[in-house]
């Protein structure tokens, strides 16, 4: 049995800067890290856009805001520690119809409240940045938003990390915890623990109900499906151009992105999923599960809080690219249908839902028992924040235990 002072399961973002976290902190101790695929970044750290966000969508008094624009920051200068390509590009949120302009100045005052730099732009100010862009009277412009290379930050992480004595264990899936014990079993073998650090993305919450938490919400997948423009057309977007989200939900809506090495990306989607790995059509459906789902999202469209029903046939349509395109063109109206290639990227969201309240969580959210912690909710902008976050998760543990 092997046997660690830290153990993290999932070696995705959250779990590589919180090895990073302990290590910086406890430098003698020992940290292995387990992950269930046979390699990093098979799921959302891997398939993520790259963007860096600001933190001007979440009010102040959020989690998410009070490590987006740090961790953005510290993402960057780890970037630039280690010679990591990014753009600080910026981005346009424009609005696109009437009902916007209310939310462009809540975003505005988010922005105010967190300190975030962020400009009101009318429609000629937004076509300076965007010549393109088809702005509804306003939009704001965001000038710290960036995008990086997510794979070479996680390349350059496992580096880091092996280097400083983590061991890392692949294709280990976590069966169950004997917390007295604190033991953990796997699909290879046992793991002695003093503290666990559950990391685990779209599994978070399948392992935090073997501590005995997680009582009060289920996870449910939503699909990102992407497009990408023919090289032809790139100079469509300079940068990035997002619509103004529906605050009341936690997605941002179909988007122009101009990744690190040029390309342009439009999505993506949130199209309800019925596996936690459901990339493909059919790809990553169990029966057990894909029942689990569809019962939890009939749920939630009868009770239609914070108006789910609509956001659910919006987003289903978008399985179609003529209503995909169609989103697309409401902040491109040049771009056509022929600009579009297929695109491989496909990312699973792993959304976290209030069973009590029958809502979707906007927030991270964060659990722990004295031996263990649980990350429930590590959705966009986790990517971003993931340095800021796992600084604060580290020290949530060294409160605990001083």
């Amino acid at each position: 049995m092997s046997s660690s002072d830290f153990v993290i399961i999932g070696a995705g973002i959250i779990g590589l800067t919180t090895a990073f976290e302990l290590k910086k902190h406890f430098p003698k101790a020992s940290v292995a890290v387990l992950e269930k695929e046979p390699a990093l970044g098979r799921h959302a750290s891997g398939r993520n856009s790259g963007v860096l966000h600001s933190g001007i969508y979440y009010g102040a008094d959020t989690l998410k805001a009070k490590v987006c624009s740090k961790g953005a920051f510290r993402m960057m200068e780890f970037a630039d520690e280690h010679g990591i390509p990014y753009r600080r590009s910026g981005k346009v949120i424009i609005a696109t119809r009437e009902q916007d302009i209310p939310t462009v100045e809540r975003l505005l005052q988010n922005a105010r409240d967190s300190g975030i730099r962020a400009e009101k732009l009318d429609e000629k100010g937004v076509k300076e940045i965007e010549p393109y862009a088809n702005p509804y009277r306003v939009g704001i412009y965001s000038p710290d938003t960036a995008v990086i290379d997510s794979w070479s930050v996680l390349e350059k992480l496992r580096e880091l990390l092996t280097q400083s004595g983590v061991h890392f264990a692949l294709n280990r899936t976590v069966t169950d915890v004997a917390e007295k014990d604190k033991c953990l079993f796997t699909s290879s073998g046992k793991y002695s623990y003093g503290y666990v650090f559950n990391c685990a993305g779209a599994s978070a919450d399948l392992i935090a109900r073997k501590f005995g938490l997680c009582r009060d919400y289920t996870l449910l997948p939503f699909k990102g499906l992407y497009y990408k423009l023919r090289k032809e057309r790139v100079n469509l977007v300079r940068s990035n151009i997002y619509p103004v989200p529906d605050i009341s939900l936690p997605f941002l809506g179909v988007h122009l992105t101009r990744v690190i090495n040029g390309d342009v990306y439009a999505g993506p989607t949130a199209i309800p999923a019925f596996g936690r790995e459901n990339y493909g059509v059919l790809q990553g459906i169990r029966l057990g599960e894909g029942m689990r789902v569809g019962w939890h999202l009939a749920r939630l469209y009868l009770r239609n809080q914070r108006s789910f029903r609509r956001m659910v046939h919006s987003e289903i349509g978008k399985y179609s690219k003529t209503h995909f395109i169609e989103a697309t063109r409401r902040l491109v109206p040049d771009i056509m249908a022929d600009d579009f290639l297929p695109s491989g990227k496909v990312g699973i969201r792993p959304q976290l839902v209030n069973l009590r309240t029958q809502k979707l969580e906007m927030d991270f959210v964060v659990e722990s028992t004295p031996s263990s912690l649980h990350v429930l909710n590590a959705i966009s902008p986790a990517f971003t924040s993931a340095f800021a976050f796992s600084e604060l998760l580290v020290e949530r543990y060294r409160t605990a235990h001083d």
